[in-house]
């Protein structure tokens, strides 16, 4: 692993003059800077930003929190969250709550306790109960994806309503009009508001809303399984269904072809969130994008924004638009009209 040590002879400038380049406690010739800037780069030399960090009395390091590490809208909202950080100096250290309150209370508490100079929370679905967990923080918190009602604390959302309506609409526009829903986690507010949007979508086309064309799952593919196979066991099955993630769509998918069900021949499938594998599935699913990586970026400009003025008065959450994306897994009802205007 390469050293100051080795930048500094390499450079043929001292090890205090390196210290003081990465540090920024001097200032050195912009001739001698860039000679030491180049070495650093050319043989992989990385700052201990720590160690830096406690030399200058500051937090270096931030928290991030997400319900579930592996699923890869988390993991696109990580990265993008800790690009940004990393350009401004900052690192994150990824926690994974594994969907359950305890273990989100565990990590905020350990956070805090390991000083870290701000925490970004995509909360499992926490109540105005749990809101003294909050109000004792005395670091920034900035909630991704999510927020808890009445908590005044900086939030990065989309407009969920919106998205499910979206969602719906364009199977409406297709000709559908028996649509089932494949809801996420009751009190996981982005799946009650996608399930708002699908029920003002029928409305607006002047629908019933059947509550048994709407099964609850809980993000994972195996959930999305079940339900799509509940629901095609059923006397009258959906020609449609729109599930409120990418995940649960997939599986989703896979139920229907484990039954001789075409996608989008015999029933039409619409996710949500368009992570990376959705355009390169088979079917290439239809679903509704978010802006993950506008989403971190901004998340990361208000925490560090807040870090280094505490005086600044709270935000309203900042509310993003999703974008339909129009794959193949979506089509006209079997033996229908075709596309309605």
């Amino acid at each position: 692993m390469a050293t100051m040590k080795d930048v500094a002879e390499r450079s043929g400038v001292s090890v205090t003059t390196v210290s003081h380049v990465v540090n920024g406690t001097r200032r050195v010739s912009d001739e001698v800077r860039l000679r030491v800037e180049g070495v650093m780069e050319e043989i992989g030399y990385r700052p201990n930003i720590l160690a830096r960090g406690l030399r200058r009395g500051e937090a270096t390091l931030l928290g991030l929190i997400v319900p579930d590490a592996t699923n890869p809208y988390f993991a696109e909202i990580a990265r993008a969250v800790a690009d940004a950080c990393s350009e401004e100096g900052y690192a994150v250290i990824i926690c994974n709550s594994d969907g359950r309150r305890d273990r989100e209370k565990e990590a905020i508490e350990v956070l805090a306790a390991n000083r870290v100079g701000g925490i970004f929370l995509v909360n499992v679905g926490v109540t105005e109960r749990d809101a003294a967990l909050f109000d004792g923080l005395s670091i920034p918190l900035v909630m991704l994806d999510r927020e808890i009602p009445g908590i005044p604390v900086d939030s990065i959302q989309i407009d969920n309503v919106h998205g499910g309506r979206q969602a719906t609409d364009h199977l409406l526009s297709l000709g559908h009009r028996r649509i089932a829903c494949i809801a996420g986690p009751s009190q996981v507010s982005p799946s009650g508001d996608r399930v708002t949007g699908y029920r003002q979508a029928l409305e607006a086309a002047g629908l019933p809303f059947d509550p048994s064309l709407v099964l609850r799952g809980d993000f994972t593919p195996a959930s999305g399984h079940a339900c799509a196979g509940i629901l095609m066991e059923r006397g009258e099955r959906p020609t449609a269904l729109f599930a409120c993630n990418d995940l649960m769509a997939f599986g989703a998918v896979t139920a229907l072809a484990e039954r001789g069900l075409a996608v989008p021949g015999d029933v039409s499938v619409v996710g949500f969130d368009d992570i990376p594998l959705a355009a390169y599935f088979n079917p290439p699913l239809t679903t509704v994008a978010q802006p993950r990586r506008e989403m971190g970026r901004r998340a990361a400009r208000i925490l560090l924004e807040r870090m280094r003025d505490g005086t600044l008065p709270r935000r309203r959450p900042v509310l993003m638009n999703t974008t339909l994306k129009v794959r193949r897994s979506s089509g006209p009802p079997a033996g229908g009209d075709g596309p309605r205007s």
